[in-house]
C-alpha cells in the first residue's frame, strides 16, 4: 500500500479514474520504453555505400546491384544483364575492431520483363573469449546472424514491376556457455515489393523521370531464442519512397529522392499498477471525505482497498499476437494516439549527381524521433565506375545526442556488371 499512496501523493504520472464511491489509480512503470523493438535488427542495416550515402534509403531509387536489400523489382528495369555486389562495413568501429556486416548479392535479367537475384547477409559480433577466473584461458566463440533469399522480379507494364523474394535467417547471439536453454532462433520471410519508372519527359530547361516505390519487408512468423516461448518479432517494416530524376544533357544528371519507413509490429503498451479503492465518500473521490483531499493533500482514513493488480496494460494493446495480427495492429495501437503513430515514422532525403555515368556525389540525411530511437545522421559519399566495375564508398556524420554505432565509419561497396547496356531503359 505504500508505494501506491507515495506514488499518488507526488502526483508523478498517475492517472485516476473516479465513479460513485470508488476511485481507480494506474501508476505507470516509469521503466516504460516507447522503442519498438524486434529480433534480427541486423536486417534492417543499410549493407552498401550508395544506400547510405543517401540517408539509407533505396525503395525508390534507380536500379544498381544491391537493389536486393530494398526493392528487388528494380531489377527487371537493369541494363545490364547480370551481375555480383559486394560491400563491408564496420560496426562499432570506436570500441571493437572485430565487429562488422558483409553482404553479397547477384542478379541476373532473364528477359526482357524478368529478373531473378540472390543475396546473403553476414553480420558477424566477432571474437568473444568467456572465462571463469584470471587463470582460465577461456573459450573462444562467435556469435553471429545471417539470412539468405531469392527474389523474382516481373514487369506488370513498361513503367511497373513487382517482385516477391523469400528468406531464411538464423540468429545466433544467445550463448549456450553463459545461458544453457539458448539455441541459436531461426525464421523465414517474405519481401512483397513494386516499383515504377515514367518514361523520360521533356520540360522547358531539361528532361526528367519520375520514380516510385514500396516495400513491405520481413514479412513472417515470430521466433524464440531460448526454449522458454519468449516469441519475438522479426523486423517487419513497410517502406514508401519518390524520387525524380533531373536531366540536364546527355552527361549529367541529378536524382533527388524521399523515402518514409515504419515498423509493421505492434508497439509496446504502458505497463503499470492499477488499484481500486472504495468507500471514498464523494461522488468524484476528492471531497471531505474522500480518498485524496487537494486541500491539505493527505488521504481519507475510511477509504478501502478493492482490488490491485501488478504489471497490468494501462494504455495501448496486447502486443502477444500472430505476425500478421500485428501487421494490421500495428497502424492504430500507440498509447498516445495518432501522433505517436506519426512519430513512428521515419523519413529521409536523399540527392545523387551522376556525371557521364562514370563519377556520382551523393548526399542524405535520416530522421527518427526522439522518443523512437533517436537516429539521426547526415551522409555523404562518392561513386567511380570504370568499364564493368563500380565502387562505391560513404561516409556518416551523427545529427543525434545518442551517437550511432555507424558513426565516422567508411563503408565500401563493390559492383560487377556483365552484359551492360544489354537492355536499353532510357
Amino acid at each position: 500500500m505504500k508505494k501506491y499512496f507515495i506514488a499518488v501523493m507526488a502526483l508523478a504520472t498517475t492517472s485516476l479514474t473516479f465513479a460513485q464511491e470508488e476511485v481507480t489509480l494506474n501508476i505507470p512503470n516509469s521503466s516504460d520504453s516507447r522503442v519498438i523493438t524486434t529480433g534480427l535488427p541486423f536486417m534492417l542495416i543499410s549493407p552498401d555505400a550508395r544506400s547510405a550515402a543517401m540517408g539509407d534509403m533505396g525503395v525508390a531509387t534507380s536500379v544498381d546491384g544491391f537493389s536486393q536489400q530494398y526493392n528487388p523489382a528494380k531489377y527487371a528495369f537493369s541494363e545490364a544483364k547480370q551481375g555480383v555486389a559486394l560491400s563491408y562495413t564496420p560496426y562499432l568501429t570506436r570500441l571493437v575492431n572485430d565487429i562488422s556486416l558483409s553482404y553479397l548479392t547477384y542478379f541476373n535479367r532473364l528477359n526482357e520483363f524478368s529478373a531473378f537475384s540472390a543475396s546473403l547477409k553476414y553480420f558477424s559480433l566477432g571474437e568473444i573469449v568467456l572465462t571463469q577466473d584470471a587463470n582460465d584461458p577461456g573459450v573462444a566463440v562467435k556469435p553471429n546472424e545471417f539470412a539468405i533469399d531469392a527474389a523474382y522480379s516481373l514487369r506488370l507494364s513498361n513503367q511497373f514491376a513487382m517482385a516477391v523474394a523469400m528468406r531464411y535467417m538464423r540468429s545466433a547471439l544467445r550463448i549456450e556457455q553463459v545461458d544453457q536453454n539458448a539455441n541459436a532462433a531461426s525464421s523465414f520471410g517474405a519481401d512483397i515489393t513494386g516499383y515504377y519508372q515514367s518514361e523520360e519527359e521533356a520540360y522547358n530547361d531539361f528532361n526528367g523521370r519520375w520514380r516510385l516505390g514500396f516495400a513491405i519487408q520481413n514479412l513472417g512468423p515470430k521466433f524464440s531464442y531460448d526454449d522458454e516461448g519468449n516469441d519475438v518479432f522479426q523486423p517487419t517494416n513497410l517502406r514508401i519512397g519518390a524520387g525524380f530524376d533531373f536531366i540536364f544533357d546527355q552527361y549529367s544528371k541529378l536524382g533527388v529522392s524521399a523515402e518514409i519507413s515504419k515498423y509493421l509490429v505492434p508497439t509496446p503498451p504502458i505497463i503499470g499498477d492499477r488499484v481500486v479503492f472504495t468507500d471514498v465518500g464523494g461522488p468524484d473521490g476528492s471531497g471531505p471525505d474522500g480518498l485524496f483531499n487537494p486541500d491539505d493533500g493527505d488521504f481519507q482514513n475510511d477509504a478501502q482497498l478493492a482490488a490491485s493488480a501488478d504489471n497490468v496494460i494501462l494504455e495501448g494493446q496486447d502486443p502477444d499476437v500472430s505476425f500478421l495480427n500485428g501487421v494490421f495492429q500495428s497502424f492504430g495501437d500507440a498509447p498516445g494516439g495518432f501522433s505517436e503513430e506519426l512519430r513512428e515514422i521515419t523519413w529521409a532525403l536523399g540527392a545523387e549527381y551522376t556525371y557521364q555515368d562514370n563519377f556520382a556525389f551523393r548526399a542524405g540525411y535520416f530522421n527518427e524521433s526522439d522518443d523512437k530511437g533517436a537516429r539521426k545522421f547526415f551522409a555523404l559519399g562518392a561513386g567511380f565506375k570504370y568499364t564493368t566495375i563500380a565502387v562505391d564508398l560513404s561516409y556518416l556524420f551523427s545529427a543525434s545526442k545518442i551517437q550511432s554505432p555507424l558513426e565516422n565509419t567508411l563503408r565500401f561497396s563493390l559492383t560487377f556488371n556483365f552484359g551492360d547496356g544489354e537492355y536499353n531503359e532510357y
